[in-house]
């Protein structure tokens, strides 16, 4: 073939050749160098800015939530191959050597943010594909990203947005009423009004409703707790206006049908006796009796029975008109959305909720007082023993509550079943290892339950019958040595294996929307902001053991505790020889 034709040297080629050495000078690679400059959407630059402020997040806790990067703000890294299929020069310049030359010089160009090439994102220097704020809206929904917009009536609409692959998203209504808001001869109403939701309206029947739902390849339902009524579904990014309809039609324009309100007596009654088969259930319904004798929170989600059998169509209706009202109701979205969008839809379909109730009915609910008693039942029927130990804890927004949560976390759970939980030599908890070395208890979890102005702190154990006094004894005075700080119980590394627990258990819940979305709409109903997860770790990480020791000092030494059993209870002591002073 013909030789390669020789770039001229003339003057008039000198300038052209300047300009290129120029240009090679600008789009040079950077070097690799230790501590140098992150991209903004780099994974990394979102965790070393995540640790420079968590300092300042605890300083000005109560502040509301900044935009502060995210410890889970990982890109994800997608393959963005620089494809150069033709390159187009002038006549004079198509050769071979200059064909080469253009590539290099477009080569030089590039820059690679990671360490692979082939899985990282490409980004041009000085003109990074994606800012720091589009990054979050297209590859993930970070807590700081979260948005909220306040409707005219006081109702509030918080969003999330989940990577823009995902094709589905959570959508519901939380709402600041449960069965602490109901009196004792109401007690139900709510859960009640969960069942009743679902049997039509004035614009759909219930079969219009389910063939609605399922032919969207929808999910709605609906719970009720001690403090929080939610409906919810899980449906299509498409589907987002029809399912804002649907769960704005279900709660304000139900039928409340009398005749559905009979039927459904039965299906609750039926559903209390699936209840009190689960005796983690059971056991904890007794012991919020045992702890709040006579209040709010003593009383059950589902009623008593008599309630069931007597609530009317007028008690639903009155429970409604008092208690959804638009200043307690948040509208929570996560996944594949349109802040914009959603908040549109629920202006279209909520702006009719008023500010305040329309009757005469009581809308707060009555203050939690902690009494430390008993409540046994004895059923021989039910060949193990039940038993759950409380200590009044933390409200959610008490200083006490994160220590309390990793004290929770370093008692941890333990049962005989599970190799994974260790045995008396290897179980990583010394109550865990002390029950496991005799055939005293079969299980135990701990549980730590926060309320807006109250809080349980505590454990629930099961045993054989001739083992459960024995497990209370090793149980309570594992709760005095905890109390009293004593290093056996409570050690350096026992406190951070405990935060890494915690911290790595809260990452994990957040893979899935519906929890997203329940984090959400909780937290702005206690919080009043969403809390971000990077200043959720920031105050784990902030946690000593000088701060559990003082935490379980404040509520465990010398306290009076809340105590529920049942099953085969005929050898467990007396409560008053339970108490945590009688093992010192």
């Amino acid at each position: 073939g013909a030789a390669p034709t020789v770039p001229p040297t003339s003057p008039q080629r000198a300038r052209p050749r300047a300009r290129s050495r120029q240009s090679r000078r600008r789009f040079a690679r950077p070097k690799r160098v230790v501590g140098a400059t992150l991209s903004p959407c780099s994974p990394r630059y979102a965790l070393k800015k995540s640790m420079q402020h968590s300092a300042q997040l605890l300083v000005e806790i109560s502040k509301p939530a900044a935009a502060v990067p995210h410890p889970r703000c990982v890109v994800r890294r997608r393959i963005e191959r620089h494809r150069r299929t033709q390159v187009i020069g002038s006549p004079r310049e198509d050769t071979a050597a200059q064909r080469q030359r253009q590539l290099r010089r477009r080569s030089r160009r590039w820059r690679i943010c990671g360490r692979r090439r082939s899985t990282t994102m490409l980004l041009r220097r000085g003109a990074p594909l994606l800012r720091r704020a589009a990054a979050a809206r297209r590859f993930g929904a970070l807590p700081e990203f979260t948005e909220c917009t306040t409707l005219a009536n006081g109702l509030r609409v918080a969003t999330e947005r989940i990577p823009a692959e995902c094709e589905t998203l959570t959508l519901g209504v939380w709402i600041d009423a449960g069965s602490r808001y109901e009196a004792a001869s109401n007690n139900g109403a709510a859960h009640f009004l969960e069942h009743i939701a679902f049997k039509g309206t004035t614009t759909r029947t219930q079969r219009a409703l389910e063939v609605a739902i399922e032919d969207m390849g929808a999910h709605l339902n609906a719970y009720t707790s001690r403090e929080q009524t939610v409906y919810y579904a899980k449906l299509f990014r498409r589907d987002v206006g029809v399912g804002m309809e649907i769960l704005s039609d279900i709660l304000q324009n139900s039928l409340l049908d009398a005749g559905a309100v009979e039927r459904e007596r039965d299906v609750i009654m039926r559903e209390m006796e699936e209840v009190n088969k689960q005796h983690e259930e059971l056991i904890l319904d007794l012991l919020h009796e045992a702890a709040y004798r006579g209040g709010g929170l003593g009383r059950t989600i589902l009623g008593p029975e008599e309630n069931i059998r007597s609530i009317s169509r007028t008690d639903l209706k009155n429970y409604v008109e008092t208690h959804y009202t638009a200043p307690r109701m948040v509208v929570a979205a996560a996944g594949a959305l349109d802040h914009g969008e959603v908040v549109e839809l629920a202006d279209r379909y909520w702006s009719g909720r008023p500010r305040e109730s329309v009757t005469d009915f009581p809308v707060d609910f009555d203050a939690a007082r902690f009494t430390p008693t008993e409540v046994r039942r004895l059923d021989e029927a039910e060949p193990r023993a039940h038993v759950a130990v409380a200590w009044a804890g933390s409200e959610w927004t008490s200083a006490y509550a994160v220590p309390l949560m990793v004290l929770q976390t370093l008692v941890g759970q333990w049962d005989r079943l599970n190799p994974a939980s260790g045995g008396a030599s290897t179980a990583p908890s010394a109550l865990a290892r002390a029950l496991a070395a005799g055939d005293k208890c079969h299980s135990y979890v701990t549980f730590n339950t926060c309320y807006k102005d109250a809080g349980l702190f505590g454990l629930y154990l099961a045993a054989p019958p001739e083992g459960v006094d024995a497990a209370v004894a090793e149980t309570m005075a594992y709760f005095q040595k905890l109390g009293a700080g004593d290093d056996a119980v409570l050690r350096d590394d026992d406190v951070a294996r405990a935060k890494a627990q915690l911290k790595a258990n809260l990452i994990s819940q957040l893979d899935a929307l519906a929890h997203v979305c329940e984090e959400i709409g909780r937290q702005f109903l206690t919080y009043e902001r969403r809390l971000p997860l990077a200043e959720l770790l920031a105050r784990i990480d902030a946690v000593s053991l000088e701060d559990v020791r003082a935490t379980a000092e404040h509520y465990l030494a010398g306290a009076g505790h809340a105590q529920a059993a049942y099953g085969s209870i005929a050898g467990l002591r007396k409560f008053e020889d339970c108490h945590t002073g009688n093992f010192s």
